[in-house]
């Protein structure tokens, strides 16, 4: 039986053909003497020998654009080892803070992607944001944390840090991956100096409620540069007793507070559906102990919450994707990805009944 028209495969003219050729040919014609790419290139400083892969499309005015992704910078590390070893070196001592010894509860505070040198220009996407609404959100949010928990006689603090504190993650303006965005007008370095500055200070803010524990979670934006910002968090207060720093690079983390077990992921890295069992599974011994059990994860900056109930109907995994303080950017305004609340979130649990207040601090 002979198909109807409309089934068979439209093919090209040999003419055809060639012109997509020559149209796809422009990302690599010479403009005096360089390719659209070595232009690219040159523009932000990168050089050729470095790059490990490159893709390339058009927008819908047809002009090329490209995502780059180099090889890690050998010297950045050494230079990196040695302001760790520095910072170590001339770590200060925080006098001890005597505390009540009842039992309390566990404040936990989720003040993340920050993305400290973001760019948004309230009148393309509706939303300022850059490094000084960054810092400015970030201590109120804090403040702002700690004083709707002030009902709650609080034992412990978790900070969560990592999560795409930083906005680029090198010298070239891009994530990790090599994706460009668009910045604050500062160097990389600069936005790193910031974000260590602000959390220095926000890890003495909350020690003052109850000693801290902070742990890092590896992200898309800053993979490297949030890595070295935890590692330097804990050089800095490597002489405090009442601050402990997990600067590990595990993509999954977990905390255990009484009857509640905490795992900690960015985001974009196991399905959704997956967590509840990898939990189980990494940490088999922590799971039997607890009635409680929460992933907190970020990177989607909007709120998603997720149940999974076993057959009793106790709760058996709460999943949540928390929001974020920072402002919409050009491209989340293209793709319309806007209209969630700014805002942080935190929480409070308790030893024998797990989470039991949420706290939100809007922008």
């Amino acid at each position: 039986m002979n198909k109807p028209d409309s089934y068979n495969r439209m093919r090209l003219k040999p003419e055809e053909v060639d012109l997509i050729k020559k149209h796809r040919g422009e990302y690599v014609e010479n403009i005096n003497g360089n390719s659209l790419l070595d232009l690219h290139l040159k523009e932000r400083g990168i050089d050729k020998k470095d790059v490990v892969s490159v893709k390339h499309w058009q927008n819908f005015k047809g002009e090329p654009r490209f995502s780059v992704v180099t090889k890690q910078n050998r010297d950045d590390l050494a230079l990196f080892k040695k302001v760790q070893d520095y910072v170590k070196a001339h770590a200060p001592s925080y006098k001890y803070i005597q505390r009540k010894t009842k039992d309390g509860h566990l404040l936990v505070r989720n003040c993340v992607d920050d993305h400290i040198g973001k760019y948004a220009n309230a009148l393309e996407t509706g939303d300022e944001y850059n490094v000084d609404i960054a810092v400015k959100r970030v201590l109120e949010g804090v403040q702002g944390l700690i004083n709707k928990s002030k009902g709650f006689h609080i034992d412990k603090v978790l900070l969560c840090l990592g999560n795409d504190i930083l906005h680029i993650d090198n010298v070239y303006n891009t994530t990790t991956k090599g994706t460009h965005q668009d910045t604050d007008g500062g160097k990389w370095w600069e936005f790193y100096d910031v974000a260590l500055d602000l959390y220095v200070k926000v890890i003495e803010m909350l020690r003052h409620i109850a000693p801290v524990d902070c742990v890092h979670s590896m992200s898309n934006h800053d993979y490297q540069s949030g890595h070295y910002l935890a590692k330097t968090l804990k050089a800095w207060f490597r002489k405090t007793k009442d601050v402990r720093v997990d600067a590990g690079a595990s993509h999954r983390k977990y905390y255990k507070y009484g009857n509640s077990l905490i795992g900690l992921e960015h985001g974009d890295g196991a399905k959704v559906d997956n967590l509840p069992l990898l939990m189980a599974n990494e940490r088999p011994t922590d799971w039997s102990s607890t009635l409680y059990r929460y992933w907190y994860l970020h990177h989607l900056h909007h709120k998603i919450k997720y149940k999974y109930r076993d057959a009793k109907d106790y709760i058996g995994v709460t999943i949540e994707y928390l929001r974020s303080p920072s402002g919409s950017d050009s491209w989340h305004s293209r793709k319309g990805y806007t209209g969630s609340k700014k805002a942080v979130e935190g929480f409070i649990h308790s030893k024998k009944d797990g989470q039991i207040a949420r706290l939100t601090h809007y922008f």
